[in-house]
């Protein structure tokens, strides 16, 4: 997997095309829940791109302290279907928490995390904290590396 880290303004249409259908694939219809994905935050962001063959398999967004939350995090974190054997996801996230490191200087990192996926998290160093909540009608917890 080929990995891009790109601003809002230098994505190609292609690309964000590519993001917006990975992230409606699996957020909206394989979990099966509809929210608005688009929330008027990716300007904001910088976008981590994994890409096989110039196909979009792995995505996430990342934020510097006060863009969205507090401190700087990492969002919008997938991986297609299909590919989630391949590691992917391990490396998509590396990829991500390095970014925020080498461009904003950052390494105390919040995820809002599925709370199934908190294994996962935890062996990239993330440690839960506080209660479980809601969020568009699905478990979640914020995790948070230092």
């Amino acid at each position: 997997m080929e990995i891009y880290i790109k601003s809002f303004q230098d994505l190609t249409k292609e690309e964000l095309y590519g993001i917006l259908q990975l992230r409606t694939e699996v957020f909206v219809v394989e979990q099966n829940c509809v929210y608005q994905d688009m929330d008027g935050k990716d300007s904001k962001a910088l976008h981590i791109i994994g890409k096989n063959k110039n196909e979009i398999i792995a995505y996430t967004r990342i934020f510097k302290p006060g863009d969205y939350m507090n401190q700087a995090c990492i969002g919008r974190v997938v991986v297609r279907k299909t590919e989630r054997q391949g590691g992917f996801g391990k490396e998509i996230m590396l990829a991500s928490i390095k970014a925020v490191k080498d461009k904003f200087k950052e390494t105390t990192i919040h995820i809002s995390a599925q709370t199934y996926l908190q294994k996962f998290y935890r062996e990239l160093g993330f440690i839960a904290v506080g209660e479980t909540y809601l969020e568009d009608d699905i478990p979640h917890i914020l995790m948070i590396k230092e």
